[in-house]
Parts: C-alpha cells; structure tokens; sequence
C-alpha cells in the first residue's frame, strides 16, 4: 500500500451502530461458495500417538467410572442417577456456549474439555479421595478433613489439567479469557455431571429405598436435584473458572513469567475457594450453628458468583468491540470498508448484517455472512496477538503470516458474495481512504467516508495490498 493512501482522521475508528437494510424481496443468488478452510494439520505419527493416548485415557476413565458406580449403586439407582444428573446438563453447556458466540470454538475441544472432566477427573478424584479418608481415618482425623483438604486440591487439578493440555498444544485456539471460562467451564459440568450421578443416585434413591422403599427414594432425589442443582448447580464452574481466568491471561501475553504464574494463581484460587464451600457446611455442622452455612454461602459464595457472571458478560462484550480496535488497520490498509467493521461490534450489529444478507442473497447470504464473521474476528484475534508480540520465534510468525493470508482470502472469497447484490446501494469502490462512487447520471467522483456508517453494504475494493503481517509499522505490508 501506498504511504498517501493511509487513512486520515481515523475514521475506521468512529463506528457508530448499523440499522438493518429494508424490506425487498430477496433476488435469486447463486450457490454460496465452498467455505474457506484453514489447511488441516498433517497428522503425523506423534501426533497420532498423542491423540490415541488421550482417546484411550477417557475411555478408560469412563469404563473405571462406569463399573465403580454400577457396584456401588446397582443398576436401578444407576439409571436414577444418571437421568437426574443429565438434566442440567443442556442448560449448563448453553450458557458457555452463549459466551462463545463471537469466536466459537471448534467442537472437538469443548467435547474433549467435557470428557475430560467427567472421565478422567472424576476418576484420578474419586481414587485419591478415598485413599485420603483411609489415611485420616488411620490417623485418628476427622474424615471431613477429606473434603476440605483432599478434595479441592485433587478435583481441581485435574479438571484444569485438560485446558492447560489445550492451552500447552494449541495455544491458538485460546483466545483469551473467554476461551478459558469456556473450557474450564465444561470440563467443571462434566465433573459435577458425574459426581451428581453418585449424591442422586446413592445418597438420594438408594438410601432412601434401603430404608423406607420406592417414594422415600424419590422424595430424596427430589430434595437433593433442589438444593445440590438448582441452588448450587454453578459451584463446579464457579471454582475451575478461576483457573480459566488465569488461562486466558497467559494465552494473550508474551511475558513467559505472566504465562506460568497467571494459571498458577487461578488454580490456588480455585483450590482455596473450593475448600472454602467444603469448609462452611462441616463448620455448621461441627458447631451445631447451621445459621455459618447460611452467613457463607449468602454472603461469601453469591456475591464471587455474581462477580463472576459479570466478568464472563464484560469479557464478552470486549471481545466483540477487538474487532473495532484491531480491523481498522485492515481497513486503511483497503482490505475492509468501515461499515463492514461497524457491523461486526455487538450481535445486534452482526444480526442486522446477516438480516441484510438474507434480504440480498437468501439462506444462501446468510452462511455466507456467518461465514465472513467469523473469519473476521479470527483475524482480529489474530492482528491482536501480533501487537501483543505472542509469536517469538520465526517459525510462529511465519505460521502466523500464512494464517492471516489464509484469512483473508476467505474474507475475499465470502465478501465476493455479497459485492454488488444489495440494489440499493451505489456502485463504489473503497481504496482505504474514501469512496469512488459511480452515480445514476454516469459520473464518478470520489467521496470521503460518511461520520457514521450506513448499512454494512460490501463494496469493491481496489486492488488488495499484501498482508498486514508482523511489519515495524502497525499497518506496514510485507516485502
């Protein structure tokens, strides 16, 4: 790019909501091209081995949790339990899913996350625990010790330990905090789906059956599902998420002392809020005092829990607003218009933008849309970790490079779809500085960029420059 075509007065910076197009019918469009893909990783012998090993350890997890709490349950307290603990399950998922929706992760990672807690934690957890209350009980110690000291630290260990995995050997698919709640989170809801399997099933319907029959045992699952779900069904997520918080902050810095120290404290963190929980129930039964419980959880546990959810939701939104702080350099560089930018701020601007699309292009406008979203915010995600300077060695940015190549040829090959289709927009070309529009009259003339954009309306870029890349200039092409 030209130095005299750099954008003057940072408009790209000064992106004020988009409305929705209007109301025509939608025109007949063509097939939306193949989505563009990022090319697939060769799956060597390593990583093969890599991948067998870690499929292999869920399922032996799975298989060990399956046949302990068959014997220790029987096979109707079994099926008891695990419809009851299923149940939240849905609502739990969609409410991490619902924090990842500007940047969606693959699928492979959340399902691997969720097996991993409610597989291979479950199982390292419920082996050291009992080991545990043998040895305090040996000793002469309270067995409650078990959960306050044992537990928290063995629980969340090793339900951190599959996003740390993720975090060590795919650093790019955490993208911030966001993706740490995110995979924290379901692996915490894996977890405690397993563990609700044994309170429902064995403290709840067993028991109740061995002792009074059938409806006393409903009665208590009952009572249980009330307080341990629909009360307190947030605590798993609530203690791994501190981990994920520390998680998110090593991936998006490049000091390696922030990268070991940052999860290092959210898991203590965890630890000491979790042994915290365990703590106050044991403290209230102890003293003969039920109203410690009452004190802790009111007034300790709901207001980290509401702080949390307010964080989550605040990280949400900063995510949305990357684009607007990152895509304008592309935007100066004409590989984007500024309406494009400001119509990838919040979701209400990105479904008015996909309502636009629909409007010009039908169903197919539409995956082509979702498709250019979320290429854009990968590439915002990406041009905020190069300021970041995250890649330190020349291989990870030139990986990078390609990747921002890459990227951008889908963005081209998805804004293809859309240039031109809308009829109420003027025919035009952006050049990363103003508009060349061509009006009804046959003349063309150059016009600078309204203050606030209109509707996210693709027009023709002139030629693309090279790629921004890692340059000594924030928007300084390669070569």
């Amino acid at each position: 790019m030209r130095p005299e075509q750099w954008g003057v007065g940072d408009y790209a910076d000064r992106m004020a909501v988009t409305p929705p197009g209007g109301a025509l019918p939608p025109p007949s469009a063509p097939a939306v091209p193949p989505t563009p893909r990022m090319p697939l990783r060769r799956l060597g012998w390593r990583r093969f081995l890599a991948l067998a090993g870690v499929v292999l350890l869920i399922a032996a997890g799975a298989l060990f949790m399956v046949f302990t709490l068959g014997e220790s349950l029987g096979a109707e307290a079994l099926l008891v339990g695990v419809i009851a603990a299923i149940l939240p399950v849905p609502v739990l998922v969609s409410c991490f899913l619902w924090l990842d929706r500007y940047e969606p992760e693959p699928l492979k990672y959340l399902i691997f996350c969720f097996a991993w807690g409610a597989f291979v934690s479950t199982a390292i957890s419920l082996l050291v625990n009992e080991t545990g209350a043998r040895l305090f009980k040996d000793w002469g110690l309270p067995a409650a010790l078990t959960a306050v000291l044992v537990a928290p630290f063995i629980e969340e260990l090793t339900k951190a330990a599959g996003p740390i995995l993720l975090l060590i050997f795919r650093r790019r698919e955490f993208s911030g905090i966001t993706d740490g709640l995110v995979y924290c989170g379901l692996s915490a809801v894996g977890f405690a789906m397993v563990e609700n399997i044994l309170y429902l099933g064995g403290y709840g319907y067993r028991t109740g059956v061995e002792e009074y029959g059938p409806a006393t045992g409903a009665q208590q699952v009952i009572a249980i599902f009330i307080v341990r779900i629909l009360l307190f069904g947030f605590a798993h997520p609530l203690f791994t998420s501190m981990t994920g918080v520390g998680l998110g902050v090593a991936a998006r810095t490049a000091d390696r002392r922030v990268r070991v120290l940052a999860p290092l404290a959210g898991l203590l963190l965890a630890m000491m809020l979790h042994g915290t929980w365990n703590l106050i129930p044991s403290l209230a039964q102890v003293t003969g005092q039920p109203v410690i419980a009452l004190y802790g959880y009111i007034g300790v546990m709901v207001p980290i829990f509401f702080g949390m959810v307010g964080l989550a939701v605040g990280l949400r939104a900063w995510e949305g607003r990357l684009t607007e702080r990152t895509l304008p350099d592309y935007v100066r560089a004409g590989w984007l218009t500024p309406p494009e930018v400001a119509a990838l701020g919040s979701l209400g601007r990105r479904h008015a933008a996909r309502a636009w699309a629909r409007r010009v292009a039908g169903d197919g406008g539409v995956k082509a849309m979702r498709g250019y979203q979320f290429a854009a915010t990968r590439l915002a995600l990406l041009r905020d970790g190069m300021r970041r300077g995250l890649d330190r060695k020349p291989a990870e940015r030139d990986r990078t490079a390609r990747e921002e190549r890459e990227l951008l040829d889908s963005i081209a090959a998805y804004r293809s779809f859309f240039v031109g289709r809308d009829p109420q927009a003027p025919v035009g070309v952006w050049d990363g500085q103003r508009y060349h529009l061509r009006f009804p009259d046959g003349s063309q003339r150059p016009v600078d960029a309204p203050d606030e954009p209109v509707v996210p309306i693709p027009v023709v870029l002139a030629p693309p420059p090279p790629p921004i890349g890692h340059g000594p200039h924030p928007w300084h092409p390669h070569g």
